[in-house]
């Protein structure tokens, strides 16, 4: 369960034991979802009149493209998450580490600072493993599963002009 009772909240902390899952409405075209759902795991409580703190953990996995040779990569996510509700017009209002709540409602929905969480948590890029040799330039074979005949010139010939031009100079 991630949303709460926002008078419940005022006088007595909620233990967090929820899921996020990859299906769920809150992710946006272009989101980096989870394989399967996130679980989440902490304790929300009030921090002052109108705000709450969450303190807990987000764990989940995805399944990225390798950024040199493009085979899918199983991603494991273990995060630590700590962060501040504050009801709409609140002073920390323009502050982007606080979520934003309608404080007119009777529910505080944790999902969409799950989502954000999650986003800032996932690596951008993913490597299969370290010696990993990507793929050719020319022909897009995958140099980790075969070798290809195409000859790989070291210089690109874009730069001849300035090679020449410098060789002058010096």
């Amino acid at each position: 369960m991630l949303s709460f009772d926002i008078r419940t909240l005022e006088t007595k902390a909620a233990q967090v034991d929820g899921s996020v899952g990859p299906d769920d409405p809150i992710w946006e075209k272009g989101d980096t979802r989870p394989t399967e759902p996130i679980h989440v795991k902490g304790r929300l409580s009030s921090a002052s009149e109108g705000r709450f703190y969450f303190s807990g953990r987000l764990e989940g996995s995805l399944t990225l493209p390798c950024r040199l040779c493009l085979e899918e990569v199983e991603v494991d996510v273990d995060e630590e998450a700590h962060f501040l509700l504050a009801g709409i017009g609140a002073e920390e209002a323009d502050d982007p580490e606080v979520f934003l709540y309608d404080p007119n409602a009777r529910m505080i929905d944790l999902r969409p600072a799950i989502r954000e969480t999650w986003l800032l948590a996932v690596p951008m890029y993913v490597q299969c493993s370290e010696d990993c040799k990507g793929l050719c330039p020319t022909c897009g074979t995958n140099l980790n599963e075969s070798t290809c005949n195409c000859s790989i010139s070291k210089s690109d010939p874009r730069w001849d002009a300035l090679r020449k031009h410098q060789s002058k100079t010096h």
